[in-house]
């Protein structure tokens, strides 16, 4: 197991769900953070709770990373204690609707895209350079078992997590002469505040999926995130699809007693 003492890792989204648990998991193997996310006030803290628990080091930045412009000036602005990133957690995403695209809405279209392909894009386009430079680094995306497949209703959503399988390939390919490792973490149900979200504050439907099972949770992918990056230098785990026990696949899903 390698260490992440003291490794500077970039959690986007990191204000809650998954992107919380993973800065939680990241905070108690002794790594400095970088939290971003639109809510500054919740990773302030966020910040606050993890140096009370691990005396864990974090910056907290306010970021849009649909902005590509942003992205790049605060990466750029990062100040130099910082500026050495060695993981960065590619976990901003988002879900927003589940209409039938003759129905659908075409801004819920566009924030989907921009935030779960762009915005993964323009943060990795701003990060990876000094990886390449320093010939070291890893970088774990958060997909979806809805990249693999399609479920009624999910579409331009599944589209989305698509694409960062596609782009996770690709930067494997692009990375390949270097010594920066690329992974993907997709997983099934976990109740985070993702259907809240993508029902756009409709409790009752956030709830329905999660309906008598257990569900993953954020701790569970935090886990494997943690895992996948502490692997040995040589050791590069390239995907992850993990389901709670009662999920089989995206569209089936036992709610009955075992």
């Amino acid at each position: 197991m390698k260490s992440l003492q003291h490794k500077t890792v970039l959690i986007t989204g990191a204000s809650a769900g998954i992107g919380e648990a993973t800065a939680i998991a990241f905070a108690e193997q002794g790594a400095r953070l970088i939290l971003t996310a639109r809510r500054k006030d919740k990773l302030d803290i966020l910040a606050k709770s993890l140096k009370e628990k691990f005396d864990a080091e974090s910056l907290c930045i306010s970021l849009d990373v649909t902005r590509q412009k942003e992205v790049q000036k605060t990466i750029d602005g990062l100040p130099a204690s910082w500026s050495e990133i060695d993981i960065l957690i590619n976990n901003a995403g988002l879900g927003r609707g589940v209409d039938k695209i003759h129905e659908a809405h075409i801004e819920d279209w566009e924030e989907m895209i921009d935030t779960n392909i762009k915005g993964l894009l323009y943060v990795s386009r701003a990060v990876i350079p000094g990886m390449v430079k320093r010939n070291s680094g890893h970088v774990i995306n958060l997909g979806s078992a809805a990249g693999h497949e399609v479920y009624p209703g999910g579409n331009v959503y599944c589209a989305t997590k698509h694409a960062v399988d596609a782009l996770t390939k690709a930067m494997r390919m692009d990375l390949i002469e270097t010594l920066i490792r690329v992974s993907t973490v997709d997983p099934g149900l976990v109740e985070t505040d993702f259907g809240i979200v993508r029902f756009k504050g409709d409790a009752e439907k956030a709830k329905k999926p999660y309906e008598n099972i257990k569900p993953l949770v954020g701790a569970d992918i935090a886990d494997i995130i943690v895992f996948i990056a502490s692997r040995p230098a040589h050791v590069n785990i390239n995907e992850v699809i993990v389901m709670p026990k009662a999920q089989a696949s995206t569209t089936m899903v036992y709610r009955g007693k075992a």
